[in-house]
């Protein structure tokens, strides 16, 4: 049932018993630092078993990049997708018109902005007599 509590064992014999019991602690705590070191585990694995490993990730791969892509359905409804449509026309005309006004108005403002760096340029030189 219960153990004696050992008063009447020899000192030598106690410390005996003690150094066992670290003995097996040490040798459970081995273990157990053994069993829970993870990455250790996966590299000897990888060693040991390089084909499987190679294969697995190469069938992961093809697996992720075989799986069809879920494309997004876009439903036009018919009464706005000529609405849509003439907008587009008429953006696409609007440009097309600022860029030919564009291209005839630049010459009048270069040579706005010419004359009037010159006429500010004639009047800041001091005038030698």
């Amino acid at each position: 049932m219960a153990e004696k509590s050992g008063h009447d064992k020899p000192i030598d014999e106690l410390r005996a018993e003690i150094a066992r019991s670290r003995e097996r602690v040490g040798r459970d705590l081995r273990g157990l630092h053994y069993e829970l070191d993870f990455p250790a585990k996966l590299r000897r694995s990888f060693r040991e078993q390089t084909v499987s490993w190679i294969t697995a990730a190469a069938a992961v791969g093809a697996l992720i990049v075989l799986l069809p892509v879920r494309r997004k359905k876009i439903y036009i409804d018919k009464k706005s997708g000529g609405r849509s449509k003439n907008t587009l026309l008429e953006t696409g005309f609007a440009l097309g018109a600022l860029k030919i006004a564009a291209s005839l108005v630049r010459p009048v403002i270069v040579e706005l902005v010419k004359n009037r760096l010159v006429d500010f340029a004639g009047q800041s030189r001091p005038s030698r007599k």
